[in-house]
């Protein structure tokens, strides 16, 4: 099965999930769900790599970690992101985000996403053997 991503519902805000044969799979998918509450991930090049750490004391935490890391390297490069690249180790996550710095015209960006929550936090191995990463973004 092919790794996806999805939205769901939640209040003024949304839901960001990500499904992957891997955990970093999912953590890759969770990315472009994030970028796609922003803009159509196909609008964006992936012409720059940006590399990301962070590191965390459980993989729920790592996400977040992971989704802010992103939301902040948007704001300060003023960029957006199409194409992920995580390594998972324990309780460490390196990636490269690769992207281009935004254009209003092209991307048409719906609204500013202002970093990951805690609300309805999840990663885990499901019964199918996907994993799956969800936490709702504040918008």
């Amino acid at each position: 099965m092919k790794d996806f991503w999805e939205h769901f519902e939640h209040d003024a805000d949304i839901g960001v999930r990500g499904f992957g044969a891997s955990k970093a799979g999912a953590f890759e998918q969770a990315a472009l769900a994030l970028m796609a509450v922003i803009t159509e991930p196909g609008r964006v090049a992936a012409h720059e790599t940006v590399p990301i750490a962070c590191e965390a004391a459980n993989d729920e935490l790592l996400l977040v970690g992971w989704l802010n890391a992103l939301v902040y390297e948007m704001a300060v490069r003023r960029m957006l992101f199409a194409q992920f690249s995580v390594a998972i180790e324990g309780p460490r996550l390196q990636a490269t985000a690769a992207g281009e710095p935004i254009s209003i015209a092209r991307h048409q960006p719906a609204v500013e996403v202002k970093g990951a929550t805690f609300t309805a936090l999840r990663v885990a191995q499901l019964d199918n053997g996907l994993w799956m990463a969800q936490t709702v973004v504040d918008v």
